[in-house]
């Protein structure tokens, strides 16, 4: 279930947003990082390890 922590667009024009409001942005947007960075990560050892199985034997 994918959770709404705020709203704002990505590349919006930032000059009314407060302090707080950008540290809110930056902490969801690191976390997301984070989340990504860790998918990436299996996702890779799932690929190699896919291509050692699959690798043509010489």
């Amino acid at each position: 279930m994918v959770q709404k922590l705020t709203d704002f667009v990505i590349g919006e024009d930032l000059y009314g947003v407060s302090v707080v409001e950008l540290e809110l942005r930056m902490g969801v947007l690191e976390g997301e990082i984070a989340r990504i960075e860790q998918e990436l990560t299996k996702k890779q050892a799932e690929r190699s390890a896919a291509e050692k199985l699959f690798a043509q034997k010489s």
